[in-house]
């Protein structure tokens, strides 16, 4: 997990409270990935779209074939249960339900909900979360979901995204 760059404050974060195990205090970690939606909305899908909205394109950085890992709010809400319940102190845990949607592919269907293009943008238009936004990101729950039993049964992001009203 990285303690440095844009990104670094949450590494360092999670590492301090897994350290405190080690004195005795009963800590975990759910590692949230960056698009937590539902209905529709949340996350950086959820940026993706307020920008389309405002720009009047449906866009992405790069290529578009970035991997964003998502999980729907009320998948991560159990993982938080089953990690209160079930995880050993000093542990960390990846609510990941989708491990990795291309972003074009989610830029798709938000172009499609709003009737807007949809096409690569320059990263600046993301402003200080661009370097973010371009960045391959997929992430795992296997051992999750092999070590707490914790099965997403809520839709997908691609699926969730379906729920944007125009």
């Amino acid at each position: 997990m990285p303690t440095d760059g844009p990104v670094g404050g949450r590494g360092r974060t999670v590492t301090a409270i897994l350290g405190l195990a080690s004195h005795g205090v009963w800590s975990t970690s759910v590692r949230l990935p960056r698009t937590v939606h539902t209905e529709g909305t949340g996350g950086f899908a959820g940026l993706l779209t307020d920008i389309a909205r405002r720009s009047g394109v449906s866009g992405y950085p790069g290529d578009g074939t970035q991997r964003w890992p998502a999980v729907h709010a009320l998948d991560a809400a159990a993982l938080f249960r089953l990690a209160l319940e079930r995880a050993e102190p000093g542990t960390a845990w990846h609510a990941v339900a989708d491990e990795g949607d291309e972003v074009r592919d989610i830029a798709a269907v938000i172009g499609r909900r709003l009737d807007l293009p949809v096409q690569s943008v320059p990263e600046e238009t993301y402003g200080p979360l661009g370097p973010i936004f371009r960045a391959d990101q997929p992430a795992s729950s296997a051992r999750t979901r092999q070590a707490l039993g914790w099965e997403p049964r809520h839709p997908g992001l691609l699926a969730d995204l379906e729920n944007i009203r125009p």
